[in-house]
């Protein structure tokens, strides 16, 4: 599979060509994040691709997409205390200042971060970080994209 999936994130996620979806949820698609650097860094995609605001959906689909932000961060929480003694917390942002499509960042926090920058937002993280290819979503996190799956599916068979 190519890379182009990357240039229809949502898109691809709706074909069942997007190789980062974790589960599909009711309004939107749980996604483990392209770079690692904060081991279990999770985003939430809506499923409309023209959506860019979350004041831009009706009040049921608001509301269900941001359920879909708090499942998915406790699923990220609970796996990573689970495979991580120095899980901290997550950080939930919905931001949208680089993509053009309505999403949600799950981030992660550990006590093994810097103490420059385990207090701060995770954005202030050096550039290199984002890029370098040791951090690069890869065969090596599939324990971790399971865990942060089974979780998911718990959450799901919890809340019914």
């Amino acid at each position: 599979m190519t890379d182009d999936w990357r240039r229809d994130r949502i898109g691809s996620a709706l074909r069942g060509e997007n190789p980062t979806v974790l589960r599909r949820l009711e309004a939107g698609f749980a996604v483990i994040g392209d770079t690692q650097f904060l081991p279990g860094y999770s985003v939430l995609l809506i499923d409309e691709p023209d959506v860019q605001r979350l004041s831009d959906l009706p009040k049921a689909k608001r509301m269900s997409f941001l359920s879909g932000m708090d499942r998915l961060g406790e699923a990220v929480e609970r796996a990573c205390r689970r495979l991580d003694p120095a899980f901290r917390r997550v950080n939930l942002e919905i931001l949208g200042n680089t993509d053009n499509f309505l999403h949600a960042h799950v981030w992660p926090r550990f006590d093994w971060e810097a103490g420059e920058l385990v207090g701060k937002p995770v954005w202030l993280y050096p550039s290199e970080r984002w890029t370098d290819e040791r951090f690069a979503l890869g065969p090596r996190h599939d324990a971790l994209r399971q865990a942060i799956g089974e979780e998911l599916d718990g959450l799901r068979l919890t809340a019914n």
